[in-house]
């Protein structure tokens, strides 16, 4: 796979490269292909800013992490990813889209009939006695 990593106002070193590329490889694991990944890591005033833009099949991934140090915000950007991208991946087996009622009632599961539950007959010697502070 090949990543674009571009850089505004920082010269980007092996070490830089070589972490982004790690964190790159354990995406793959997760079995979806990643379509033209490109990171943007920024020197800014208050520390670095690294954005990351990835192509998944029917939709894009974007994540942005902002810390003093380059490689904590890289570990919280690659987890932002990760977690957009296992949505991504388990979105088909929600169950609010798989276990819907109409779904339900077209198999057969369910019927639209209404149960009918049988009476049950209370039988209580308690009385209600109201109290002064409840009296209007």
């Amino acid at each position: 796979m090949r990543i674009e990593i571009t850089s505004k106002q920082i010269t980007i070193t092996d070490t830089m490269r070589t972490k982004v590329e790690e964190r790159f490889q354990k995406l793959e694991k997760l079995q979806i292909p990643l379509i033209k990944p490109h990171c943007i890591i920024t020197k800014e005033p208050k520390g670095v800013k690294i954005e990351a833009t990835i192509g998944v099949p029917n939709g894009k991934v974007f994540a942005h992490a902002e810390h003093d140090d380059l490689y904590i915000a890289i570990g919280q950007l690659f987890q932002k990813i990760e977690r957009q991208l296992n949505k991504h991946l388990h979105k088909s087996e929600a169950s609010r889209a798989k276990n819907h009622g109409k779904d339900m009632c077209r198999n057969g599961e369910i019927s639209g009939q209404p149960i009918e539950e049988p009476e049950v007959e209370v039988l209580s010697d308690a009385e209600i006695k109201m109290n002064k502070e409840f009296v209007a």
